[in-house]
């Protein structure tokens, strides 16, 4: 009997209790998947009719102003864009290392490996503002002592998006299968090697995609920054990891805690902003995945 042909048996000997719940609860998921997508629809539509029409090189070109026809976003762009940038560079090299160490290298029978393990799993569920706060008792004003800067800002980003990191590049490396993995050793190669030549090759498109999610996530990050104290008002673009700066989830909180209108028009182009910034680096993700990815 045919796969098809047996399925539909059992289906059709199932009791007409059982198929009816089947179907409502069916039902009931596709309802709460149209909810979701009509509520995102109706947001996206609500701040691009509201934003649009000041979206456009004033928002890119302009600094803050307390007069709401000439204010910008311009420092907070450069914010943002300082502040991904140094979250990059700390989280993916550290989180990528630290996957390869835990999948590759580590004893999982030695009681410290496990341990790591579960911190991991358990930080990447703990809430963003604790993030904030381990970053104000730390990096802003304890040993590290570094003020309210891009540099103490990017550092508490990374520790947030690190667990993310690290563990969507775990599950690429045990996507690849280990046979390449036996095949290499036993050609000769060393354990370095068979990880450099084979194991990374293979699982740099589901790395890339991870990293550049766990960036996304970052970059949309208000509430750790505001217990950091990033400033809402600024006037300049930062120019090195000592300057003060804000980001555009911190500009657009601003703007929208203003009572007039024309400061919210200005954050739902400053949102508009946000969501393109948003897009590319979720394309960036989907073209790398599609681009590099192998089928075992």
């Amino acid at each position: 009997m045919s796969t098809p042909e047996a399925a539909a048996r059992i289906v059709g000997s199932q009791p007409l209790k059982d198929r009816v719940q089947g179907q409502l609860f069916r039902f009931a998921l596709l309802f709460s998947l149209a909810i979701g997508i009509l509520s995102l629809l109706t947001l996206l539509i609500q701040v691009g009719v509201k934003g649009g029409p000041r979206f456009g090189a004033d928002i890119l070109n302009s600094f803050p102003s307390g007069n709401p026809d000439t204010a910008g976003a311009r420092s907070a762009i450069f914010g943002t864009i300082w502040v991904i940038s140094i979250v990059a560079l700390v989280t993916i090299p550290i989180g990528i290392g630290a996957a390869i160490y835990l999948e590759e290298y580590a004893n999982r029978e030695r009681w410290w490996n496990r341990l790591i393990e579960l911190n991991i799993q358990n930080l990447a569920a703990v809430p963003s503002i604790v993030y904030g706060i381990l970053g104000l008792a730390f990096l802003v004003r304890g040993f590290a002592d570094l003020g309210q800067t891009v540099l103490a800002g990017a550092l508490t980003l990374s520790l947030l998006v690190m667990p993310v990191v690290i563990i969507s590049a775990r599950e690429a490396i045990r996507a690849v299968p280990d046979s390449i993995r036996q095949g290499s050793l036993a050609l000769g190669a060393t354990q370095w090697q068979t990880i450099r030549r084979q194991i990374l090759p293979g699982a740099i498109p589901g790395m890339a995609t991870g990293s550049i999610l766990a960036l996304s996530r970052a970059i949309g990050e208000a509430a750790p920054l505001v217990l950091l104290g990033a400033l809402t008002f600024i006037t300049f673009n930062p120019e090195s990891l000592n300057s003060a700066f804000t980001v555009l989830p911190i500009q657009i909180f601003n703007w929208i805690s203003r009572p007039q209108e024309e400061f919210k028009i200005l954050a739902a182009a400053a949102i508009l902003v946000l969501l393109i910034i948003l897009l590319a680096m979720n394309a960036g993700a989907i073209y790398l995945r599609n681009r590099y990815q192998r089928k075992w």
